[in-house]
């Protein structure tokens, strides 16, 4: 019994399982998993599985992934409590929150939100992604500067598709 309560204290275990079983679906389907999220929102609790495509996701992607993982989230019983399925795109302006998102965005345009302000007194600013290393998430400004910031610091990073002084993103 206290092992199973300090399982679901941990939190990252649920996440770790869905990303288990929904991986290889996803797969089936032509699509990546992005992200996996279990968060709890006023009195609910969603489960949102974030999938991705090179050529951009549709409803379609959606609705069939969310129908191809329903019963086998069922069937893993991972979730003790009930909750929100939901699958949907990263988005434009995805934020990056694993190694690999930092990797593949390296030289984009990204805006950051940071939880404390930086010595220079900045809690947001925008500028090109350097790179993830060690905890460590580097940021050119357009005039050159360079930030540095502890990514567990950070509220996001976002890709800044809309930014014209870097000229957006194209893929």
């Amino acid at each position: 019994m206290i092992d199973q309560m300090a399982k679901k204290k941990q939190g990252g275990n649920t996440v770790q399982s869905v990303w288990k079983l929904a991986q290889p679906i996803a797969e089936d389907l032509g699509l990546e998993i992005w992200d996996v999220r279990f968060v709890k929102e006023g009195a609910e609790w969603y489960l949102r599985i974030f999938i991705d495509k090179p050529e951009g996701v549709t409803i379609e992607d959606c609705e069939a992934m969310s129908r191809a993982v329903d019963h086998p989230l069922d069937e893993l019983d991972a979730i003790e409590q009930s909750y929100c399925l939901e699958v949907c795109s990263p988005g434009l302006e995805r934020e990056l929150t694993r190694p690999e998102h930092f990797e593949k965005f390296e030289g984009f345009p990204v805006k950051v939100r940071l939880i404390r302000p930086m010595s220079n007194g900045e809690k947001e600013f925008s500028g090109l992604l350097g790179g993830l290393e060690d905890g460590i998430v580097t940021v050119t400004r357009e005039e050159g500067e360079e930030l540095s910031f502890s990514k567990k610091d950070a509220v996001f990073v976002k890709l800044d598709d809309f930014d014209d002084d870097f000229g957006g993103i194209e893929q």
